[in-house]
């Protein structure tokens, strides 16, 4: 609940509120939960108050100092905070519907989980805000700083992101158009190491599709160690539940990432779905089937097995014998296919 002297002092107005904030520089002032729709707040000195679950619906908070101000699922839809400073202000949950933020400073504001739907942005300052979780949907981002921010399952559907400077300001602009990848983009400029990353990532990464039955698995983690000697990053993608269409696009983006596929059809049934879905759009996708000796080649691969770059299918009959001939069989051929593949 709000200090009822906090409250009465604010609603005497602005001038009125900024003057006791100025003689009583160590009060945080309390308006939890104040029912403060409307109100005219612009220029006012909130900064470090506690503002969690107010109204501010409609409210006038442009050139408003919030800085450092708890504002934890504080509805502020269709508010006007155009040229608010809110630099370090805790935003978590909270609900800017439509609201004006054009201009305002949010350096390392926290907006996990806030609810920007259709906001307006354009030019405010995200620099190191936390964007985790957040709705962003509709929001205009135009000509945003979004240097150093933490985005993660950001919603970003039908949003406008032109022009968003990925740089700190004593460093020469460079604009993106896409939130998701301005991080990486600043660091893949920046860091020699996160190039080695991607250098390796292209260059050793397996992915190793197969049945995750008990006695499957024991197979793909045994080629997944004689990988490791071998130097090679293996990725085991373990979908144990029925193939679904996150389940393809999964596999789809780990398939593009590695250097070559390991697919063991032995038992398959996703694995064949999967492949499926992967192999006809991925020509730089080199796949090298295996097969237990004893079974046959499912009827669904005659359709996969046509595209070039699948290689013939590595026959074994029992795990010691795969392993030894992983290299020869398996992981060369693989090679060999995957250096043709980049020189055309």
């Amino acid at each position: 609940m709000a200090n009822r002297k906090h409250l009465a002092k604010l609603k005497e107005g602005v001038k009125s509120w900024n003057q006791w904030r100025k003689q009583n520089p160590e009060a945080q002032p309390d308006l939890g939960d104040a029912d403060l729709k409307g109100a005219n707040l612009s220029g006012a000195r909130l900064s470090e108050a506690v503002l969690s679950g107010v109204d501010l619906q409609g409210a006038n908070l442009s050139k408003a100092d919030l800085s450092g101000a708890n504002l934890f699922d504080t509805d502020l839809r269709e508010a006007n905070l155009g040229g608010a400073y809110l630099q370090e202000a805790h935003l978590f949950m909270s609900h800017l519907i439509g609201a004006n933020l054009s201009g305002a400073q949010l350096k390392a504001a926290n907006l996990h989980a806030a609810d920007l739907t259709g906001a307006n942005l354009t030019g405010a300052d995200l620099s190191h805000a936390i964007l985790v979780d957040t709705n962003l949907e509709g929001a205009n981002l135009t000509a945003c700083w979004v240097y150093g921010i933490s985005a993660w399952n950001v919603r970003l559907e039908g949003a406008i992101q032109w022009n968003l400077v990925i740089t700190p300001p004593y460093e020469s602009p460079i604009q993106v158009d896409n939130l998701e990848v301005a991080q990486f983009i600043y660091l893949l400029l920046n860091n020699e190491k996160i190039r080695s990353v991607i250098d390796t990532i292209t260059s050793k990464v397996v992915l190793i599709l197969g049945r995750f039955t008990d006695e499957r698995k024991v197979v793909l983690d045994a080629i997944r160690e004689e990988l490791r000697k071998r130097d090679r990053l293996p990725v085991l993608f373990d979908f144990k539940k029925p193939a679904s269409r996150t389940t393809v696009e999964t596999i789809s983006t780990l398939a593009h990432m590695a250097r070559f596929v390991i697919a063991d059809l032995t038992d398959a049934k996703s694995v064949l779905q999967e492949l499926q879905a992967v192999v006809p759009l991925s020509p730089s996708v080199v796949v090298q089937p295996l097969l237990l000796g004893s079974q046959e080649e499912p009827g669904m691969f005659d359709f996969i097995r046509k595209f070039p770059w699948v290689l013939d299918t590595h026959r074994y009959t029992d795990q010691d014998t795969l392993l030894s001939q992983l290299t020869e069989r398996v992981i060369d051929p693989a090679e060999a296919k995957a250096m043709e593949l980049a020189r055309k």
